[in-house]
């Protein structure tokens, strides 16, 4: 009985503390943003979305279009986001004329009060199975630049997420250099990047290697676990850690080409929390151990071996599962939150309070995988904190 009662005023103690405050999941991770896709039919409303991501103080958003009830619901917010040029559109950007019409019709509207910070022109097009949208990929850029300067907006930032499907070696980092065959328009699009001051966005998921070869890459290296790590033959950096390998592969392939100062980030990185038979590690656990140790990564404002001054940027996938994308199951399951708000892992308290990365486990769960997390008003929370003090009392002393 008195072990119960130790475990209900905890409870109590830790629920008054986050309820009577703002701490917030994620405040302070300035370099930590969550992508938000809506490839699906049962997700909540944006003004939800937007409720949620202030409950988690998470300030950094991107979206995969220019969706005018996110981009209204979020106005007057202290939410950034990114907004996507669709693929699909890409050929009709060639045309200067035409990409000042989409910037004034799909962006413009919603500025100053919306905090549009970047334009993402299209999703991974130097690996798109429609190889024709290459050779749009850097016109189309250059143009919607070009547009946002003129209209007096030039602080938004313009370029394209990558997958790490652009390199041709990728192992040992210091190996890592750009297919022959995209080439040509990759130094066209790493010249615009230099003079436009703008980074260059991977797509990188460790996940997908170690499904690939789940007895060949240890599991603690692509969680963030410790592990002795590898040590590069060339450079002589060690990382422990398949995240940053990946990321420091992008900027050795840049400096080959002969670029020196173009930032690199993660525009998605995540890891599944259910798959197929033959998705190898897709799981509940690794899922919560992978984002929990990135976080930690997050907090502790990391950079790689080859730039640890620069902390990485990192956009997490995704901040929702999505019924309807297309695929293996994994596809459908790499949200931290289910559609209905709860949270498809524990995440864990210990992990949003501590930047040591040393630890894979939470020794106290915040919210259940059943809970939801939701905005006490904030006139209720010193109501709700007293209330819950009279209880701890009545408990102890009742």
């Amino acid at each position: 009985m008195a072990t119960c009662i130790q475990t209900m005023v905890i409870g109590y103690i830790y629920l008054a503390l986050f309820l009577s405050s703002d701490i917030g999941f994620f405040r302070g991770v300035e370099s930590f943003g969550i992508n938000y896709g809506q490839v699906a039919n049962n997700l909540p409303s944006p003004d939800k979305v937007l409720e949620l991501l202030s409950t988690l103080n998470l300030t950094k958003t991107r979206i995969y279009d220019t969706n005018p009830q996110i981009l209204s619901a979020f106005a007057s917010s202290n939410i950034e986001i990114i907004v996507t040029v669709e693929n699909e559109i890409l050929s009709q950007l060639d045309d200067p004329q035409q990409a000042l019409q989409w910037v004034n019709n799909r962006v413009r509207p919603y500025l100053p009060n919306t905090k549009i910070t970047g334009i993402q022109v299209g999703n991974e097009v130097f690996t798109d199975d429609d190889t024709t949208l290459i050779q749009h990929l850097v016109p189309a850029v250059v143009n919607i630049h070009n547009a946002l300067a003129q209209l007096g907006y030039s602080n938004i930032q313009v370029s394209t997420p990558s997958s790490l499907a652009v390199l041709d070696q990728s192992y040992p980092p210091s190996a890592g250099s750009f297919k022959s065959e995209i080439s040509g328009i990759m130094y066209q699009f790493l010249s615009f990047l230099s003079t436009s001051k703008a980074p260059f966005w991977i797509n990188a998921y460790p996940y997908f290697a170690y499904k690939d070869d789940p007895n060949g890459i240890p599991l603690d290296y692509v969680l963030f676990n410790p592990n002795a790590g590898m040590v590069d033959p060339y450079s002589n950096l060690h990382y422990d850690n398949m995240l940053y390998a990946m990321v420091d592969a992008v900027s050795f392939a840049i400096a080959k080409m002969g670029f020196k100062g173009i930032e690199v980030r993660v525009s998605e990185t995540g890891w599944p929390s259910k798959g197929d038979l033959d998705e190898a590690g897709a799981t509940p656990q690794n899922a919560a151990t992978y984002n929990r140790n990135l976080l930690r990564r997050q907090m502790a404002n990391q950079g790689t071996p080859l730039n640890p001054r620069m902390r990485l940027e990192v956009y997490l996938f995704a901040l929702f599962n999505e019924d309807l994308k297309p695929g293996p199951t994994s596809e459908r399951n790499y949200g931290l939150f289910r559609p209905d708000e709860s949270m498809t892992y524990n995440v864990g308290l210990s992990a949003l309070s501590t930047s040591s990365p040393s630890t894979s486990s939470a020794s106290f769960s915040l919210a259940s995988s059943g809970s939801r997390i939701k905005v006490a008003p904030r006139e209720y929370k010193s109501l709700v904190h007293w209330m819950l003090v009279f209880m701890l009392i009545s408990t102890l002393y009742g």
